[in-house]
């Protein structure tokens, strides 16, 4: 069995679609998925959770490769209400629902061992091969980040890839510790921020989060903000998601997801009212 966990909410619904659709078709393995979600309606109408219509599609979609596979709703409202929302970055311009992940540490029932992805992720490979990297010893396993090496240092890592060894984790507190700093300091990215800062990271290569262009050997490709430097000085920062299928296909010439747009779009034209971001 592999482990996962996602976060977000009911408008990012079509990229957690896509994702999933795309670890079932390379994987034989029973997916065990987790996905956090939270309401915050009474705040911003945009902030529902996941409904339980999308989790009835969600769980067809791994049946269907596995039936011992299954995808599991997490309602973390209360965690993070009593946790971040009165911090300093609650309204910092990223989703809230980006730091659900901090939460784990406080969800009973957790596995011990999970793969933790963000919704713009798409497989490319059997997600075992990532899964089964030891981790003992440290918190977490990731990539380095490819454009903060630019923009902040070279060891800084993308933490929306990350093999997570969540009881190292509790033995170090290091949930808890981001969650303070978040809560205490204004930052620009603030749980990726606070996982570098008190992570202990074991790095692993790129092509188990591909933020740029896809290899032969890429399991996950991450559809994360990029950059196109031109000569002698100037540069291009772009932010092309995988549901973004003309852009997709047009700026980055993939197309390899092809059959996961058009199962997408049956579902669509079968249940469009799932697909309503809010």
């Amino acid at each position: 069995m592999v482990n996962i966990c996602f976060s977000g909410n009911k408008a990012v619904f079509e990229g957690l679609l896509m994702s999933i659709m795309s670890l079932s078709k390379y994987s034989d393995e029973d997916l065990n998925i987790h996905i956090l979600t939270m309401d915050l309606s009474d705040e911003n109408p945009n902030f529902l959770p996941f409904s339980d219509e999308q989790f009835e599609i969600l769980n067809e979609v791994v049946k269907e490769k596995n039936p011992n596979s299954k995808v599991q709703k997490v309602d973390v409202t209360k965690y993070y209400v009593d946790t971040l929302r009165e911090g300093k970055n609650h309204k910092n311009g990223y989703t809230p629902y980006a730091t659900l992940r901090l939460m784990l540490d406080l969800v009973p029932n957790m596995p011990e061992k999970m793969i933790y992805l963000d919704v713009d992720t798409m497989a490319c490979g059997d997600i075992k091969v990532l899964y089964d990297i030891d981790v003992e010893g440290f918190d977490f396993a990731a990539t380095k980040d490819y454009m903060g090496r630019f923009w902040i240092r070279k060891t800084y890592c993308n933490s929306g890839v990350m093999l997570m060894n969540l009881k190292q984790i509790k033995e170090d507190g290091l949930f808890e510790k981001c969650r303070k700093m978040v809560n205490d300091v204004k930052m620009l990215m603030p749980d990726q921020s606070a996982l570098n800062k008190y992570g202990k990271k074991k790095y692993i290569p790129f092509r188990f989060n591909e933020q740029r262009k896809i290899k032969e050997n890429t399991i996950i490709k991450h559809f994360c903000k990029g950059i196109v430097f031109f000569l002698p000085f100037g540069f291009h920062i772009y932010n092309i998601k995988q549901w973004n299928r003309e852009k997709v296909h047009k700026s980055l010439k993939i197309f390899m997801f092809d059959d996961i747009y058009e199962r997408v779009d049956k579902y669509k034209e079968s249940r469009p009212s799932t697909f309503k971001r809010s």
